[in-house]
């Protein structure tokens, strides 16, 4: 084998381990790539489920506030028309719904 040849065959078998060392590093670069968009997808489900259960308790939160100021005006404006029980009864139906009703207000509202 001449110097040559020699030379030839130990270039050939640098650039064979050069090569397999990239085609290693490229497969750690997809997997990892791959797990980034796993990762990004994970990342958006759980935001648009923030998302979801922020505007769930948003409208829990109103419709609260809704029924609170609801309830607070026909407790404001209750008459009695039929019986003192059924007067009784609708009354402490919107006084359970009202939470930050005192009992000055509950006994004046009476």
């Amino acid at each position: 084998m001449s110097k040559e040849e020699f030379e030839q065959r130990w270039a050939r078998k640098f650039l064979r381990e050069m090569l397999s060392a990239v085609e290693t590093r490229v497969g750690k670069l997809e997997e990892s790539i791959e797990d980034a968009k796993d990762s990004d997808n994970a990342l958006g489900e759980s935001i648009d489920d923030l998302r979801e259960q922020s505007k769930d308790f948003v409208t829990m939160c109103l419709t609260s506030n809704r029924d609170k100021e609801e309830a607070q005006a026909k407790l404001q404006g209750i008459t009695q028309w039929g019986t003192v029980g059924e007067y009784v009864q609708e009354l402490k139906e919107l006084m359970l719904q009202v939470s930050d009703l005192t009992e000055k207000e509950a006994l004046l509202t009476f």
